[in-house]
């Protein structure tokens, strides 16, 4: 397992701050924003969409991922969501999973107990060697 560099954390919860006044959440009225660094430096982030359809709503993490694919691909290092008042949140179950899947074993996570390794909160972990 390879350890990420350090991280500006505060500056990285201040781009997920901001990404989340982006937010369209007219219905729950929890906007959530999150930022993560890239293994090649950039920072990409996201805001959480809803929809009147709820299952159709994408959480901030489904922007973020989007926003890697789309500017180049990589691997999360570094992953901060905050709500609407820009607290820290764990990520849901799903986005754990997705998050999981473009981060791997060592992306670290700033959740409101401190920094911790994603298998910290996704231990035994289902991903694409499960199906190779």
């Amino acid at each position: 397992m390879t350890t990420a560099p350090p991280a500006d954390w505060e500056a990285l919860r201040e781009r997920a701050r901001e990404a989340m006044t982006h937010a369209y959440a007219p219905y729950s009225g929890y906007p959530v924003g999150v930022a993560a660094l890239v293994d090649d430096g950039r920072t990409v982030t996201g805001c959480n969409v809803e929809n009147a359809s709820y299952g159709l709503s994408l959480c901030a993490e489904c922007g973020l991922v989007s926003q890697l694919q789309a500017t180049g691909g990589g691997r999360l290092t570094h992953f901060t969501c905050v709500d609407g008042q820009g607290a820290k949140l764990v990520p849901c179950g799903r986005c754990r999973q997705l998050l999981y899947e473009f981060g791997g074993d060592t992306l670290l996570v700033d959740s409101p107990a401190g920094i911790v390794p994603l298998l910290e909160i996704l231990p035994q972990p289902f991903g694409p060697a499960h199906l190779a």
